[in-house]
């Protein structure tokens, strides 16, 4: 997904779950900063680098693609953009190598998303925003793997667009970085293919460039890893409940829901913007931000202020060290570096060691990176892994 859903509709999402404005600006910040909290941000603003929760196109081409830089991309990738449906998915006879890879296909209504979602009960506003990003790309990103894979992640010829009058075309899919997509005559950028399994080009649905975060699209394609067997994707459908479940998670965090449950939106509260929410979803614009701005606005009567990178970051380089933890991004800085130690955790308890090796820190004490040490001190003895 893009700004327009992981900042402005994320908003809307938080003030009808019964956020306040200021709340809920919090919250739809720190959604939309799950794109941007690069290690180069972090490195200048002398924050922990396992803080990290994207990379930049710059870092990923010097990316190194052994198995100890693989990790390193899935840990980040699987963690807060394609968080893995089914870790214990069942796959027929193959190699081990291709079943962890398999096994990391994102997906909605996973036992990670109900993992996610109550790491961030109880806790900041930011660890709300970071749950809320995880919880809109398992719909935005089914399908596709964070971790790099042409098994997984390519795309062929064989991919339709199914239009709204019930025809459908090719897509074109072509590589020419700076250049729009071409919405109206069906042509997308995405990555150069390249055979090598393990190339970066491969990562996520880098070979489908931005068309997955698109909420106008539905299309259907042969990936290689399901027996070739046709996927439909219908993301007007799948980013209405994308929004809904955001509503409904958003309410369990605040406390009017006792219990999270996978499988469950709340459809009844935003049912009054209804025709407004699907008119929007179903728009074909590359970019909704105008549009759900506005809704915000209207549901709200306040103000939404545009996305500003560098609002918070004064503030964290102004204080003191033993201060840092309680500035805006120090908090999400710490809910970042707790959702990529709880999904690292599982993907390793699973028997998957492509995000790397985990350690419970109350059983074993404390091993692997200092950056962790701050977030065993902030949870004051919870329990943790590295």
């Amino acid at each position: 997904m893009q700004m327009d859903f992981h900042y402005y509709a994320t908003y809307c999402a938080a003030v009808l779950a019964g956020y306040s404005h200021e709340d809920s600006m919090e919250i739809c910040y720190s959604a939309q900063f799950v794109d941007c909290c690069s290690r180069t941000l972090l490195s200048g603003l002398k924050a922990p680098l396992s803080a990290a929760t994207t990379q930049l196109q710059l870092e990923l081409m010097n990316a190194r693609t052994d198995p100890v830089g693989l990790q390193d991309i899935t840990r980040i990738w699987a963690s807060f953009h394609f968080l893995p449906g089914d870790l214990y998915a069942p796959v027929k006879k193959a190699s081990r190598l291709y079943k962890n890879k398999v096994r990391l296909i994102c997906g909605p209504n996973g036992a990670l998303l109900k993992d996610t979602v109550e790491l961030a009960r109880g806790g900041s506003l930011q660890a709300a925003g970071i749950a809320m990003h995880v919880l809109a790309d398992t719909w935005a990103h089914r399908y596709f793997a964070g971790t790099p894979s042409l098994v997984v992640n390519n795309t062929t010829y064989w991919f339709y667009e199914l239009l709204p009058d019930g025809s459908e075309r090719p897509v074109a899919f072509h590589h020419s970085p700076g250049s729009p997509d071409d919405v109206d005559r069906g042509v997308y950028n995405g990555s150069i293919f390249q055979s090598s399994e393990n190339s970066i080009m491969n990562l996520g649905h880098g070979r489908a460039g931005h068309l997955p975060d698109y909420s106008f699209i539905c299309y259907r394609y042969l990936p290689a890893w399901g027996d070739y067997e046709e996927i439909v994707k219908n993301n007007p459908v799948d980013y209405s409940y994308a929004f809904c479940q955001m509503i409904y998670a958003l309410r369990y965090l605040r406390g009017d829901v006792p219990v999270f449950e996978t499988g469950q939106y709340d459809m009844e509260t935003p049912a009054p913007w209804g025709a407004e929410i699907r008119r929007i979803l179903e728009k074909r614009q590359p970019d909704a931000c105008a549009d759900w701005k506005a809704l915000g606005e209207a549901i709200s009567g306040r103000e939404i202020e545009d996305f500003d990178l560098g609002r918070y970051q004064a503030e964290y380089r102004r204080a003191s060290k033993r201060e840092k933890d309680d500035t805006f991004l120090g908090r999400f800085f710490l809910a970042a570096m707790a959702q990529k130690s709880m999904v690292t955790n599982k993907i390793f308890k699973s028997g998957n060691l492509l995000a790397g090796f985990s350690v419970d820190f109350d059983k074993k004490g404390f091993r692997g990176i200092r950056d962790f040490v701050k977030l065993v001190e902030a949870q004051r003895g919870g329990r943790t892994h590295d």
